[in-house]
């Protein structure tokens, strides 16, 4: 027989090495090839091999490459070959490696990892309020261990009452713990406007408790877990991937307080309020707080920097303060620039900067001589284009004048003192 290509001679010399043929090959079990053939192939690959140690060609070395001619074509075959020592071990994904090539990629444990990692600082809260031995009220939620001293992060609205104008804590708070133990909390602190709250538990011994991360990093399409007691069912672990870093509470049709939120389409059902937010790190990235009614895969977290904002208020202060200025803003963009000077010649030349449509009468920064149109540029002292920098630059600075540069029609430039005001719960 005739075979007209390298290739084709070194499959049939690789699987006369398999049916046995004495002589052909070395028997190395690292570079062995094994194969099954029926009893004519192997009756035919025996009549070739026998032909080989006659001597003869099997196929014509002037139908292959010189470096490929006689048997180094089957060393060449061998070479590539798995070896079966390399094979053990292998699973269906063809790795028992659960290693990642960067961290945030997903390997095959990187999920119950993550889960394990933060699983034993989640917890159950249960909350009842009652008067005169009537049960008024009961709320079931989840929280995160983030001190072992016994802070515990979870939502406002689990441990407080914002039915009313004033937040009112509720009666008895229940800690359980992933373990089955159980404590009895005190609420630290609850602010209603971020549906934050830290509850506090004592315990004679270190309690297990989580990592915070950051949330600056995250992108849209990165993995998360979400960890929790969603209808009391404790231990429940989630994931998905975050859908929108920085989705706006006026988005949401969410009025007060401008906030941000990270959407994920992690699984969240009642009970998961206050769970934690985790990244295949293992680290805290959000707080859960809510979702979208009769809507899957539209679930909000606070990120973990605001978060981290709020808990050092809550130290400092007692309460969150925030600044209030009386101004309606919207971060400008080329798209919005280029439509804005369309419709308006006047508009000032930028390239970028917060863009003033309303002023609220009375506010300080009407008092301060803003008007509406006016494109802040920069904001004490730095220059600004979003309003998440203004809010960062005045942090819980209440009654500090800042300098502010504006931009108004036809190029005039004007520097303005306002002095914020702390902002009305109620408001």
């Amino acid at each position: 027989m005739l075979l007209h290509g390298g290739r084709r001679a070194a499959l049939l010399l690789a699987a006369a090495a398999a049916a046995g043929v004495a002589g052909l090959a070395r028997r190395d079990p690292d570079t062995a090839v094994y194969a099954s053939a029926s009893p004519p192939l192997r009756q035919a690959l025996s009549a070739s091999a026998d032909g080989l140690r006659a001597g003869t060609w099997l196929f014509s070395p002037l139908l292959l490459p010189h470096s490929y001619q006689g048997f180094p074509i089957l060393n060449s075959f061998a070479s590539a070959s798995v070896s079966p020592s390399d094979l053990r071990g292998q699973g269906s994904t063809g790795s028992s490696d659960d290693s990642r090539c960067c961290p945030g990629c997903l390997g095959r444990n990187s999920i119950a990892k993550a889960a394990s990692a933060v699983g034993p600082a989640v917890v159950n809260i249960s909350c009842s309020q009652g008067a005169h031995g009537w049960l008024l009220a009961e709320s079931i939620g989840s929280g995160t261990i983030i001190d072992p001293d016994g802070t515990i992060l979870t939502c406002a609205h689990v441990v407080a009452d914002f039915q009313s104008m004033k937040a009112i804590v509720r009666g008895k708070v229940s800690v359980t713990l992933q373990d089955g133990r159980e404590f009895e909390g005190v609420v630290l602190n609850a602010d209603r406007h971020s549906d934050i709250a830290v509850v506090k538990i004592k315990s004679k011994t270190p309690l297990p408790a989580a990592k915070l991360g950051s949330s600056c990093r995250l992108q849209p399409g990165d993995w998360v877990v979400a960890l929790g007691c969603p209808l009391s069912l404790q231990n429940t672990v989630t994931a998905g991937i975050v859908s929108c870093v920085d989705r706006k509470s006026s988005d949401l049709g969410l009025g007060g307080a401008r906030r941000e939120y990270l959407q994920t389409d992690c699984a969240i059902n009642q009970g998961n309020s206050g769970g934690p937010l985790v990244n295949l790190d293992g680290e805290i990235i959000g707080v859960n707080v809510m979702k979208v009614q009769n809507a899957d895969g539209l679930s909000f977290a606070v990120p973990i920097d605001s978060v981290v904002k709020i808990v050092d208020n809550f130290k400092k202060n007692g309460r969150v303060v925030r600044p209030w200025l009386g101004l309606k803003m919207l971060d400008l963009n080329p798209m919005i620039i280029s439509q804005l000077k369309e419709k308006s010649s006047t508009f000032p030349d930028v390239r970028k900067g917060v863009l003033v449509p309303m002023v609220t009468p009375g506010s300080p920064a009407e008092q301060a001589g803003f008007r509406p149109g006016d494109v802040v540029v920069e904001f004490g002292g730095k220059p600004v284009e979003s309003i998440k920098e203004i809010i960062d630059i005045m942090g819980d600075k209440v009654g500090v004048p800042f300098k502010v540069l504006v931009k108004r029609a036809n190029n005039v430039t004007a520097t303005l003192t306002v002095i914020p005001e702390e902002a009305d719960a109620s408001r």
